[in-house]
């Protein structure tokens, strides 16, 4: 099939580093192990205020972007015309107008990977989107869920509730995999890029720094090393953002010589930084399911977590990292302690994180579980 991506929270060509852009190519790498795949439109359709007139206008806008598509598709490019049409990330901020306007006119399947559904949402400042986004995922002949948490509110939106289904958060494991075998080169190349001690226990925060959830982690995680002072350890952090002032603020009373900024790094330079870290700490304020603790598995590392959203799909507790009640800084603060002293608990969960990643949360069962999805979904929906 030739299929149609579109991700209108967030264009996919940004070179902006974030975990859900990066969710969104490795879906369009797996779709393209069996498929064809074309970005269809970089249009976002983000409102994050909750303005009714914003959201007029993006409708609006989308809807004029769904015309000239559906034109373009009809009357003149029809050899790039689409077999089905494929939206990642819908909710009410970030709403589908052109995925269900487009498949209809042309009469295509329309797919949905990672939705979800807030009742709450409707009459309130984004009714619009919200609306818009319950009638995107009715419209969908397969929904595709990256974790358990979403499909309580979405299952009952469907007719059929065996249009939806799970797919585990997944990524090319080869690079980190092939990381993890030169920890001993990357170990020492960390050490001496951001002159830390090789013989202390080096913890590892990857995440955006913006306002709202990810500086409530990082929050957090300053609290909770704040009651760590007589521990040896040092925190390498990775990330940037428009948050970076409050972020830095959040740490200003630990010990200059503990704490490193990276600052943002290009995708190819984390497994490297994932290989020579002890363990990875993120608090994981409201996460979906976090990309970069995926990723720290894929490389062995150990992950002490919130447990929230997908991540327990994937950290598993007591077997590959540690989880905690979120914005429990007591809490995350014992667990993390409890793997400092412990080097051959960390050795264990290491060695259980690489094999189940590995057999499954890599691209190449997802791209089978897809490609599966989408042709069973097209012969039982008789597109």
């Amino acid at each position: 099939m030739r299929i149609a991506f579109y991700a209108p929270m967030k264009p996919v060509s940004s070179p902006v580093p974030s975990g859900d852009r990066q969710m969104a190519r490795n879906l369009i790498a797996a779709l393209g192990c069996g498929h064809k795949v074309d970005i269809a439109s970089e249009f976002v359709s983000r409102d994050g205020i909750g303005d009714p007139a914003t959201q007029r206008a993006l409708a609006q806008g989308a809807q004029e972007e769904a015309r000239v598509l559906i034109e373009n598709w009809q009357r003149g490019n029809s050899e790039r015309r689409p077999d089905a049409w494929f939206t990642y990330h819908v909710y009410h901020k970030a709403p589908d107008w052109i995925g269900p306007a487009v498949s209809e006119a042309l009469e295509i399947p329309y797919f949905l990977a990672e939705v979800s559904h807030a009742p709450k949402q409707a009459g309130g400042p984004w009714d619009i989107g919200y609306r818009a986004a319950e009638s995107a995922i009715k419209h969908g002949l397969g929904i595709i869920g990256l974790s358990q948490r979403d499909a309580a509110c979405v299952q009952p939106l469907l007719e059929d509730p065996g249009r939806y289904h799970t797919l585990p958060p997944f990524t090319d494991t080869t690079p980190f995999a092939l990381a993890a075998k030169n920890r001993i080169k990357h170990r020492a190349d960390i050490v001496g890029r951001f002159q830390v001690d090789g013989n202390t226990p080096i913890l590892l925060a990857v995440g955006m720094m913006r306002d709202g959830d990810k500086l409530a982690s990082y929050r957090v995680l300053a609290e909770a090393l704040g009651r760590l002072q007589n521990s040896e350890w040092a925190l390498l952090i990775v990330g940037d953002g428009p948050a970076r002032l409050p972020v830095e603020a959040a740490f200003a009373d630990l010990a200059s010589n503990r704490i490193r900024f990276a600052g943002g790094v290009m995708p190819e330079e984390l497994p490297a930084l994932y290989a020579a870290a002890d363990l990875m700490v993120w608090p994981a304020v409201n996460e979906a399911y976090g990309m970069a603790m995926l990723e720290a598995q894929a490389t062995g590392l150990p992950v002490v977590a919130g447990e929230t959203g997908g991540v327990p799909d994937f950290v598993r507790h007591g077997e590959t990292g540690l989880l905690c009640l979120v914005g429990d800084v007591g809490a995350f603060a014992t667990a993390t302690a409890e793997l400092l002293v412990a080097p051959n608990r960390r050795s264990v969960f290491s060695k259980k994180a690489l094999a189940r990643t590995a057999s499954e949360n890599d691209i190449t069962s997802a791209a089978v579980t897809l490609d599966r999805i989408l042709r069973g979904a097209v012969e039982l929906g008789a597109v």
